[in-house]
């Protein structure tokens, strides 16, 4: 997306439907100031090869000189989906748990949130107090799974004990969320039970309460984070990249020829491809075969960073190709393979796009 000017942010600020307020929330050094980095370069206010070093939200003195976020910082943005443009004001919080007071200000100011967690460190205690904040607020969550070129670049995963490791970081934010919503559930029944006055059950003699009930008829599937709902976004922030599987089932819907609905519930998920009889199966792990989110979506951008960080030029330039992208010269020749990476990344999977486009 090209440099917004401020009078078509003046005048989206009159189309009151089209405006999100959205925060961003973590624990220090999750990478938070770098997303909203990414997402102001996509409004050309800041060039993307600064995105990440610069953090232009951190505009105080102290702030830069500490490299933490110290107060919650708003900025407008443009964003344009389906011919439709909305004003997106997003809010960079501080993650340090003094500064907790300018969390709680910028949640109940937002219809929306993202909630960034640390590929490698995982749920930490101030992504749980987040998760709490935005619960109680009733706001609108998305999961972001930040650094995960952190992964492949400095743990050296494969691409499957990679997505072993990203279930078990889902489990943990879910595990959080569901605790938030059994307490919920339980209070409730004790306020209706203390309103009613209702008689417990009374077996030999002795009262019975029922501590389960009102949890078994409530629905929750709601709540939780899980890929195939689109609330989780993957992403490498100072690389430039993110992607939600939804982005990925359109795009092997017309390669493989399966419909994308079906490959958006299969993509994440016991399931793998059976490649002589084209049809998606499930039991990949019973099996030995690779999940279907490993080989389609995790294979290639391990190969990808593999082949760019090893400078294998034939191998980038077909893949440059194929993908249909253009790179500048000074980008790939820079002495560094990391700018390379990015500028491919980047415009492959532009992060931008797969944040904003889940809050419209």
């Amino acid at each position: 997306m090209g440099v917004t000017t401020l009078e078509k942010i003046i005048a989206l600020q009159k189309k009151t439907g089209n405006i999100r307020n959205i925060c961003i929330l973590a624990h220090v050094d999750h990478g938070k100031t770098t997303l909203a980095d990414c997402l102001i370069s996509s409004n050309g206010i800041i060039s993307s090869r600064l995105a990440g070093k610069l953090r232009y939200l951190d505009s105080r003195e102290d702030e830069q000189i500490r490299g933490i976020t110290m107060k919650s910082s708003a900025i407008s943005l443009h964003f344009e989906e389906d011919g439709q443009e909305y004003l997106i004001n997003l809010i960079d919080s501080p993650g340090h748990v003094d500064f907790s007071s300018e969390v709680s200000t910028a949640v109940r100011l937002c219809d929306g949130s993202i909630i960034v967690v640390d590929a490698v460190e995982g749920v930490c205690p101030q992504t749980q107090a987040v998760l709490r904040q935005a619960w109680l607020e009733n706001i609108h969550p998305v999961l972001l799974i930040n650094k995960l070129d952190r992964l492949i670049v400095e743990l050296k995963l494969t691409s499957q004990e990679a997505y072993t490791h990203l279930q078990k970081i889902l489990e943990q934010v879910n595990a959080v969320t569901g605790a938030l919503f059994t307490s919920k559930v339980l209070e409730e029944r004790a306020d209706k039970d203390t309103d009613s006055q209702v008689i417990a059950e009374t077996v030999d003699g002795e009262q019975v309460y029922d501590w389960s009930a009102g949890l078994e008829e409530t629905d929750d599937s709601h709540l939780y984070f899980s890929p195939d709902q689109g609330n989780v976004v993957f992403a490498s922030a100072i690389d430039g990249w993110g992607f939600s599987i939804e982005q990925f089932a359109q795009l092997y819907s017309q390669k493989v020829g399966i419909k994308a609905p079906v490959l958006l519930k299969t993509l994440w998920g016991d399931y793998y491809l059976n490649t002589k009889a084209k049809k998606i199966m499930k039991g990949a792990q019973a099996k030995g075969k690779k999940p279907l989110f490993v080989q389609l979506v995790l294979d290639n951008i391990w190969n990808l960073y593999d082949v760019v960080l090893k400078r294998e030029k034939e191998k980038i330039d077909k893949i440059v190709s194929s993908l249909g992208l253009k790179i500048s010269a000074r980008e790939s020749r820079h002495s560094d393979p990391k700018v390379h990476l990015s500028a491919i990344c980047s415009q492959w999977l532009p992060i931008s796009q797969a944040v904003l486009c889940i809050h419209n």
